[in-house]
């Protein structure tokens, strides 16, 4: 039942139960079990599953070829501070009956933008209070805040890498509003998607200063937030293309390579998503070994793209074999740091039954379970770790050892190569590894 008013809109659903991979109840979890402990700690925290209020209470279905096929019921009030209440019950209910533990949003998710900044600045800060109340009743969280930057017309050239400083100064206006938000809700993170930050063409942009600005903006962002005694991660979500031809936070390594170059790695880490790393030629997995090794591997937006098409669908997570791959970099990397699984996923614009949202939401979870379980086996069973590790054997002892100690220069390289003639070859084993994999999935 809803927790504050009198409202509930997912009639006929109580709260989604744990019943067994035998269970044939398609409102029940098969495999997440919140409480079962996985390499060491419970499931739910493994991943803290977030639930995005921009698909799953803003989303109408709409696409560039029709108008939307969802009619939310709590939109249908006039008055923009009643609306956003009612997407609150309706958000909270959901949230509850799934059994998650966090949301997240952008600033504009929460109540519609008004005309002017200061009335949309009032507008955020007078549903804050409902929103304190229904976290306070239900234990929800907040995951992480955001601001879009990205949607309105003024942005169309960017936000923080606009040509014209009065949009980067209402960005920044934009901006410091979602962090206060976040931050009075007790958000545990901020993201920055650079949705417009980018170029559709290089004949009128300069790249070198458009990235100095984003440099400088999130800088003081940064100074802003832990100003107001902010403790949390901030996180860059790296995405390639789409809307704009090329962003500028392309892929885990370019934003990595971003954020040392303007002295940004100490606060800020990366969000990764699936559909992102498709966009740019790479793995999930691939993107995941890059955060991890630097470091980096703050949070993850959990969905898929369609590979029969070559754009953002952000459909719900249902491959086994590529959230498997993915649960064994986390737990290798020995898990998130600071963030959590938030399903940025949307039902497809045929799916029209409320209850189709928490079917979606059920086989995802479903899915990282799964994978989770899986991973778990493969590497406390299975040789896979030893294999891996076998394959630089030759650094652990000898002259490899010197080398990775820094304790040889290129004559030395010279010298031992001359010394130890022509090579053996040695196999990867890459198909006995993917064997590996098969057979415990």
């Amino acid at each position: 039942m809803p927790l504050i008013g009198d409202k509930e809109y997912f009639k006929g659903i109580g709260h989604i139960p744990f019943e067994g991979k035998d269970s044939d109840n398609p409102l029940a979890y098969k495999y997440y079990d919140p409480a079962r402990r996985v390499a060491g700690k419970p499931m739910k925290e493994h991943f803290k599953f977030a639930v995005a209020y921009w698909h799953s209470f803003c989303g109408t279905g709409a696409d560039p070829f029709g108008p939307g096929t969802l009619q939310h019921p709590w939109d249908a009030a006039g008055d923009p501070l009643e609306a956003a209440r009612n997407k609150a019950d309706a958000a909270f209910e959901f949230i509850t009956k799934l059994g998650f533990e966090y949301f997240c949003f952008h600033d504009f998710d929460l109540v519609q933008e008004a005309p002017t900044l200061k009335a949309s600045e009032k507008r955020i800060q007078d549903t804050l209070p409902y929103l304190k109340a229904k976290m306070e009743a239900s234990g929800v969280k907040l995951l992480w805040g955001t601001a879009n930057c990205f949607s309105h017309p003024r942005y169309m050239n960017g936000a923080s890498t606009n040509p014209d400083f009065r949009v980067l100064a209402r960005a920044g206006a934009q901006i410091k509003g979602a962090l206060d938000a976040t931050i009075a809700l007790g958000g545990e993170n901020y993201v920055f998607w650079g949705g417009r930050e980018g170029y559709m063409s290089l004949l009128n942009t300069k790249i070198d200063k458009e990235l100095d600005h984003m440099g400088r903006f999130l800088g003081m962002a940064r100074d802003y937030a832990r100003s107001k005694e902010f403790t949390g991660t901030f996180f860059i979500e790296p995405k390639p293309m789409e809307p704009m031809k090329h962003q500028y936070d392309y892929d885990a390594a370019t934003v990595i390579g971003f954020l040392r170059h303007y002295g940004l790695q100490d606060d800020f880490k990366l969000n990764l998503e699936v559909n992102h790393a498709t966009l740019a030629g790479h793995s999930m997995q691939h993107e995941m070994e890059i955060a991890a090794a630097h470091g980096m591997l703050g949070s993850i937006d959990a969905n898929r793209g369609d590979y029969q098409n070559g754009w953002d669908t952000d459909q719900f997570p249902n491959n086994l074999n590529e959230v498997t791959l993915m649960m064994l970099t986390l737990l290798e990397a020995g898990g998130l740091q600071g963030g959590g699984i938030n399903f940025d996923a949307k039902l497809r614009r045929n799916s029209t039954d409320p209850e189709d949202l928490f079917l979606a939401h059920i086989g995802g979870a479903d899915t990282f379970a799964r994978a989770l379980l899986i991973a778990e086996r493969i590497l406390t069973e299975s040789n896979y770790s030893e294999l891996r590790q076998k394959r630089y054997e030759s650094f652990e002892s000898g002259n490899g050892k010197a080398f990775e100690m820094g304790k040889l220069s290129l004559t030395d390289l010279y010298d031992i190569a001359v010394a130890q003639g022509e090579l053996p070859l040695y196999s990867g084993k890459q198909e006995m590894l993917e064997n590996l994999i098969n057979r415990y999935i």
